[in-house]
């Protein structure tokens, strides 16, 4: 009996050891393959600098994949010869065919804004790569191909897309593909209303004529506040939308508008509403015009006339 027991005593401990083996070795796998998931993360999405070009420049992001700090969304501002270029972007679904196809559209972007002289330029450009990208998928994706089941079909893949351009003036221009349109930041959010937007970059081809939206200028100290549905889709308990330009309003009551703190007030809201287990993907970029003072515009003068009167 006593060797019985000491040889389950011996078996004991080494199991016991050997489990505790392979859970080290399985958490120190799991902080790695993090590390690698977030340098893939910031590569994809990475962060924006504080200025671009005198325009301070806020981001926020929340992802709908567990474990994920990037979705579907996609965002970017790039100086260029051309002017102050800004893309703001959701492919359909979020995941990991969701994180590559935004790739697809950040690395045309990227190339494409310093490229090409015309706004509509850039988004043809958006649209062809997006096509090549989701034709190799759809090989990849084929029986023959020998590949795991995708989290959606790449025939069923589509991405909204807005682009802007802030001029050396602050004169915005504005290409939009099936996203909502921004908000005007000044002592209350006010949306930038455009015409009917263009369909959705990916079930069909875009028209030969692309209208370009003349905004208006983006005055000193006015900030614009681009997102993704995600954010007016999230819901409470009670069904009800995420009241998005309430948000806004209430973080820019009080000038000046700080974008980072708009960011903050705008998410701890959407935690409130929506709870902490979101639903879908959900970005917020917020960019300030801090240049010098331009001339006055048709816009401010009839603010001001509104004023005294």
């Amino acid at each position: 009996m006593g060797a019985r027991i000491a040889t389950s005593a011996v078996f004991f401990a080494v199991g016991t050891g050997l489990i505790w083996h392979v859970r080290g070795t399985l958490l120190r796998e799991l902080r790695q393959l993090r590390e690698v998931a977030g340098a893939a993360q910031n590569v994809l999405l990475r962060p924006l600098p504080p200025c671009v070009e005198g325009l301070t420049v806020a981001a926020g992001r929340l992802s709908a994949s567990r474990g994920a700090s990037v979705g579907g969304d996609l965002y970017e501002v790039m100086a260029t010869d051309h002017g102050v270029r800004v893309v703001m972007g959701d492919v359909r679904g979020h995941g990991l065919t969701a994180i590559s196809t935004a790739a697809a559209v950040l690395g045309s972007f990227r190339e494409a804004a310093h490229e090409e002289p015309e706004l509509s330029h850039v988004l043809r450009k958006l649209e062809r790569s997006l096509g090549r990208h989701l034709r190799e998928r759809s090989r990849a994706e084929h029986p023959a191909g020998g590949g795991p089941a995708p989290d959606s079909a790449a025939g069923e893949e589509f991405v909204t897309v807005l682009l802007m351009e802030i001029g050396p003036e602050g004169e915005l221009s504005a290409l939009n593909c099936g996203h909502p349109w921004p908000y005007r930041l000044s002592g209350h959010a006010e949306p930038v209303a455009g015409e009917d937007p263009l369909p959705p970059l990916g079930p069909f081809p875009l028209p030969a004529e692309l209208p370009l939206l003349r905004c208006g200028p983006l005055l000193p100290g006015e900030a614009l506040a681009l997102h993704t549905d995600g954010m007016e889709d999230a819901r409470d308990a009670a069904g009800q939308f995420f009241p998005l330009q309430a948000a806004l309003t209430e973080a820019v009551r009080v000038p000046p508008v700080a974008p980072q703190t708009v960011i903050r007030a705008v998410y701890a809201q959407l935690a409130r509403h929506a709870g902490r287990k979101a639903t879908d993907d959900a970005a917020l970029l917020i960019l300030r015009n801090d240049r010098r003072r331009v001339p006055a515009q048709k816009r401010e003068t009839v603010r001001r006339q509104s004023t005294m009167t």
